[in-house]
């Protein structure tokens, strides 16, 4: 990495220097993931910290939920004392299970600002590590919607079943069709309802102008294919659209994930939503419960192989280019938690907000 352009990590707005670490790997317990060997991070933040004189120095408090305590803590208390030795600070840090601020106290403001610092990027590099748990969307379950996806079903098994990979276990929960905005890792009740507030945030600054306080009136209608190849495809999805042909839904999305990118909520691959809904995917055929390539990385970040069976998808996009659909009605974001079901089938929302 170029020294002169370190990477930028994002914590609560503000923005941090970040050098590389050196780490060594435990096979122990399960709470004793890594102790780093090294922490020679930039201790000076690019934005400004919130620490408070108090009668005998300085007080820094630090909001993580308890999940991520034990990466702080380190194998035998190790990576605290570290920390505490080298700032000469104390860390006090709430037991583990009991949600709360870890608390930071010195006798000099610098000590405690590396200290923030540090516990800042320990926390950044495990909830990286966390598997995604939720994400915002658009429900598109809609009784019409599903009614025509499941003859869409039934007439690519009438007409394609003979292609290759092409059969019943890789069609989309036509209970469970949405158009994703961006994945989330939300690890306390604390995080979902902060979530809920910057969606209430971005309605009144920017949804509600662009919504003109009403539903949107969308379309899906038009199948398409994520990779390169239509003999070798694994994703097969439904395009969707604004009924008036406007742009609004692909703005207000965009401007939605942009929002939260910049709180450094959800990680910035890329910079605009691609306006779709899965109906076909091949890593449903072994897994019903698969949810794409978000169940590809273990809690610790180790890559998970999983093994799938393209199909041919030429005749399908030949013969069901156009497929339409059906029409919705969009009038709500909402906060989606995966590996969930609620009544109507659907996944369980933690959280919306209404455009109308």
């Amino acid at each position: 990495m170029d020294v002169l352009r370190p990477q930028i990590v994002t914590f609560d707005g503000r923005n941090y220097r970040k050098n590389p670490i050196q780490e060594k790997q435990y096979q122990h317990e399960e709470d004793e993931d890594f102790y780093p060997d090294s922490m020679e991070y930039s201790d000076e933040p690019c934005g400004a910290y919130e620490v408070a004189q108090t009668p005998h120095g300085f007080r820094a408090t630090v909001s993580a939920p308890s999940l991520l305590y034990k990466h702080i803590v380190g194998k035998r208390g190790d990576t605290k004392k570290k920390i505490e030795v080298e700032t000469k600070t104390s860390i006090n840090i709430p037991k583990h299970g009991h949600e709360g601020e870890i608390v930071i106290t010195g006798q000099h403001r610098n000590g405690v600002v590396s200290a923030r610092t540090r516990i800042d990027v320990l926390l950044d590099t495990f909830r990286r590590r966390q598997p995604f748990t939720h994400f915002l969307s658009f429900f598109l379950n809609e009784v019409e919607v599903q009614e025509r996806f499941l003859m869409f079903q039934e007439e690519v098994l009438r007409n394609c079943s003979k292609d290759r990979g092409v059969d019943s276990t890789i069609f989309q929960n036509p209970k469970k069709l949405h158009l994703t905005i961006g994945m989330l890792v939300l690890l306390s009740e604390q995080e979902i309802q902060h979530t809920c507030e910057i969606l209430q945030r971005c309605k009144e600054e920017f949804i509600n102008d662009i919504s003109g306080g009403r539903p949107l009136e969308v379309e899906m209608a038009g199948i398409e294919y994520m990779n390169d190849d239509p003999a070798m495809v694994d994703v097969l999805y439904a395009k969707v659209h604004m009924k008036d042909g406007s742009n609004r839904l692909q703005e207000l999305v965009d401007r939605v994930l942009e929002r939260f990118q910049s709180l450094g909520l959800i990680v910035k691959e890329w910079t605009s939503v691609k306006l779709h809904a899965t109906v076909m995917n091949t890593l449903l055929r072994k897994d019903p419960n698969a949810e794409g390539r978000y169940n590809l990385y273990t809690a610790d970040g180790k890559y998970i192989f999983k093994e799938r069976e393209s199909f041919d998808g030429r005749n399908i996009l030949k013969t069901f280019e156009n497929f339409y659909f059906g029409s919705l009605r969009l009038n709500s974001i909402h906060i989606s938690q995966r590996f969930t079901v609620d009544s109507f089938g659907n996944y369980a929302s933690c959280g919306h907000v209404d455009f109308s």
